[in-house]
Parts: C-alpha cells; structure tokens; sequence
C-alpha cells in the first residue's frame, strides 16, 4: 500500500464518523492550544520582567542592611541585638570609590500629602538627584532634586502624575506648597515616567530629599543604598569597596547584603523559565489525555470495522500494512488537531496583548514545536494497541464479523 492510499484511506475513515472526528480533534486542539498559549504568555512575563530590570542597566549594585545568611546561633541574636543600620555617613563614605559612578541612599515610607482640603496616602521616597539616572526616571515638567549634600534636609518635592491629577486637576502644581505629614513642603516638579521603580506605581510617588524624609519618618536608617558601578568590569572592585569601607565603620563587621543587578536579573530569569516549563508541562497532560480518548475510540473503531480488515487482510494485507492505515490515520487526526490547537493558542496570544499590551505573549518556536511534536507523539503512541490488534485479527473470524 503506497504512502498516498494509506493517507486517502484514512481521511475517508474520519469523514465517515464526523461527531467522533470532532471529538477527538476537540480534545487533541485544545491541548494544543493550552500549551501554546499558556507558554506564550509564561514567557511574555518572563522578557516583561527581564526588560524592566534591564531599563535599569546591568552596573547597579544594591547595598541593603543587615546579612542575608541566618544568624540565629550567634551572640548577638542571644542577646537581641539588630543589625546596624545604614546611614548617610555610610553613604558618603561608599560614594568616595573610584568604581562609583553615581550613588543614591533610599528611604520609602507611606505618607498623607494635602493641599487646600484635598488629601490623600502616597508611598513616600527619599532620595537624591542621582536617582532620576539610575532608574531612568522622565521628568514631565518642572526640576528635580537639587544636586546638592544629601544632608541637607529641604522641604521640596517632585510628585507624580496621579498624585498631580488627584490634588491639583488642571492646576499648575510648580510652587505649591503642599502638607507632608506635620511639614510644609513645595513641588518643584512633576514626572513623566509610567509603570514602576522600586517596586512602586510611579504615577503616585512622592520624591523628596533623604534627609527630609529621614526628618517626615523620624528615622536614621536608611532603606538602600542604590551604586552605580562606572562598568561592568570594575563590580567586583566595587563590592570590595563597600564590604571594607562598611566593615572600618561598623567596627569589622561586614553587616550588609550586596546585590548585583545582573544576579537579581539572572535568578528572576531562572525562576520564570521553570515556571513556563512547569505550566506548559502541566497544559501537556491533556495531550496525554487527548491520546488516551483517541486510543480507545480506535478501539471502538476497530471493533465496529472487523469485517473491513478482515476484506483487506483476504485481499493480501499483510499486519505491518493493517497497522500502518490505523496509525496513519491517528497521525492525521493529531496532525489536522495539532494545527487547529495552533490557531486557537495564537488567537488567545493576540487577544492576552490586546488586553495587556506590555505583555509579549508570542508563544517561543521551541513551544510550538514541543506542542506540535506531542500531540503527534501521543497519537502515534496510543495508536498502536489498537493498530496491533487489528493486525492480529483473523481473516476468516474477521470476515464473519468476530
């Protein structure tokens, strides 16, 4: 039996039953379809989350307070001692490195701002005029932080776009002295930017010097210190930097995390893959349970035509050609399936970015191929019981319909 007449005869037999076709195309798409699009959408998140850690470039180190490891058995944990905090001091002092590009000491906190009557709650951060650089901050009208000593605790502020709306409508908003908790403070500026920065909406920030907001959260510490290496090769020199500088002034202790943002960068990238992988592995098994409907609806399929291939094996039908119609014939139900789940995982795709534009849901190739390479997998595997039995059948008890 040649290729085309195997192909020819199995098409024949899936239009000759339509409703148990649909059914397992049915089954065998929509398997397609979820390991398409939800790997789609896996991996979308996954360059979503990359890019915007990217935005802030790869020479950024993160100096935060105290020590990542545990250190429940040591003597200070015994006799309740925290560690120390960081501080402007420690701040000005890592800023003299000859790896430092720019550096910026954070303070967040949640704070009311009010003007003439209208009040609202907005996270609250401290900081200096480097950080409108490190994070690729936009300004939308106005000036930022002065660059100045971050001692200095001035009583000005740059707000964000909400937070402009909210108070202020169509007023101009440069000048205005506004209420932060029990201090006066005036906006100097407005930002442009969309989307978020240190894990905040920075439509609804509140950007003050950190001295100030040290004075608005009645604290020393500060939250991070934020380092801009000059380049990627002099990271190591600059963690060297910091770990002896913070050691000589919290009397030989290196208490602090240091955190590259290419770590950072690397572990979230990490995480996000075996999370697609696990989603797509999971959207996989109704493969699994699409080859095992097509199994036993050959089975069905097989016994309802008995006398068929009982004709074909009279005629000289050897097993090997029983079992390859059958075969063929589930390799064209996973086939036409397969491409059906395609188009409805690419339709899902393109309706996840109508919804949320950021979000690239293109499903990868290795996704489609993996999608496409199972479905074909499952029903030439789960083919094979029945196409065996078929084979084995008898020509004479076929004919007679046993």
């Amino acid at each position: 039996m040649r290729p085309l007449d195997a192909i020819g005869y199995g098409l024949a037999s899936l239009g000759s039953n339509r409703i148990r076709t649909l059914l397992m195309l049915l089954a065998m798409s929509i398997g397609v379809a979820a390991v398409v699009l939800l790997t789609g959408i896996g991996n979308g998140a996954r360059l979503y989350i990359v890019d915007q850690f990217s935005s802030l470039g790869t020479n950024l180190v993160i100096v935060i307070p105290g020590r990542a490891e545990t250190a429940s058995n040591t003597p200070a944990t015994l006799v309740g001692e925290t560690p120390r905090d960081l501080t402007l001091a420690d701040a000005r002092a890592l800023a003299r490195g000859d790896a430092v590009q720019r550096l910026t000491p954070i303070n967040i906190g949640e704070m009311n701002i009010a003007w003439r009557g209208k009040e609202r709650q907005v996270p609250l951060v401290g900081s200096t005029a480097p950080i409108l650089e490190i994070h690729h901050l936009q300004m939308d009208r106005g000036s930022f932080l002065p660059e100045e000593d971050m001692e200095i605790a001035r009583p000005v502020c740059v707000i964000g776009a909400k937070v402009h709306r909210e108070l202020f409508g169509q007023q101009n908003a440069l000048g205005e002295l506004v209420r932060l908790g029990g201090f006066r403070c005036r906006v100097i500026g407005v930002l442009g930017s969309e989307g978020r920065s240190l894990g905040l909406d920075t439509e609804e920030l509140v950007i003050v010097p950190v001295a100030f907001a040290q004075m608005l959260l009645n604290t020393e510490g500060l939250f991070r210190i934020l380092i801009e290496a000059k380049d990627l090769g002099v990271i190591d020199r600059l963690k060297t930097h910091i770990k002896t500088t913070i050691a000589k002034r919290h009397y030989g202790e290196e208490d602090v995390t240091i955190i590259t943002q290419d770590s950072v960068l690397a572990t979230f990238d990490k995480i996000l893959k075996v999370l697609t992988l696990t989603v797509a592995g999971i959207a996989g098994i109704s493969l699994v349970v699409a080859g095992i409907l097509i199994m036993n609806v050959m089975l069905m399929a097989v016994a309802q035509r008995t006398a068929e291939i009982g004709l074909c094996k009279a005629l000289g039908a050897g097993q090997l050609q029983i079992m390859a119609m059958l075969v063929t014939e589930a390799l064209l139900l996973s086939s036409i399936g397969g491409l059906i789940g395609l188009g409805l995982g690419f339709a899902g795709s393109w309706l996840a970015v109508q919804f949320y534009p950021a979000l690239n849901a293109t499903p990868p190739p290795w996704a489609i191929a993996a999608a496409l390479g199972t479905a074909l997998g499952t029903g030439f595997i789960f083919s094979l019981l029945p196409a065996r039995r078929a084979a084995r059948l008898d020509p004479i008890r076929a004919l007679a319909g046993h």
